[in-house]
């Protein structure tokens, strides 16, 4: 996945926002709150860091191209960094991002969900 294709797609979800900060990294959110990140690049492999469940966390921080998310995963959260090849393929890189949206959407207030029409029906 390329930077516009990963641009593309996070503001293909529902209720996001996009800032650049943080040195050129693009920034999504949802409900003011970051889901994803990417922007730099190790050789031919574009940076997305993303929020996991505890679960996902386990899974994913010891796959080759994949790691705690710096920063972030030092201070006790569940983010992961893909970074390098092999890395996840675009399909599940996609699928990872979506549950990152919808696990930042479900930590909003409720009265924020609402306001957003986000999950209303789980």
């Amino acid at each position: 996945m390329d930077r516009d294709q990963f641009n593309t797609f996070c503001k293909s979800l529902p209720q996001t926002t996009h800032v650049v900060q943080w040195g050129d990294a693009d920034v999504w959110k949802v409900g003011g709150k970051v889901f994803a990140i990417g922007g730099w690049t190790t050789k031919e492999t574009l940076g997305v860091t993303f929020k996991t469940s505890e679960i996902g966390y386990e899974v994913l921080k010891d796959m080759p191209g994949l790691r705690p998310a710096p920063y972030l995963a030092s201070r006790g959260m569940k983010w992961i960094q893909h970074y390098d090849t092999p890395g996840l393929s675009d399909d599940d890189l996609k699928d990872h991002l979506k549950s990152s949206h919808r696990i930042v959407a479900k930590g909003l207030t409720k009265k924020l969900q609402r306001d957003l029409d986000l999950y209303q029906d789980e």
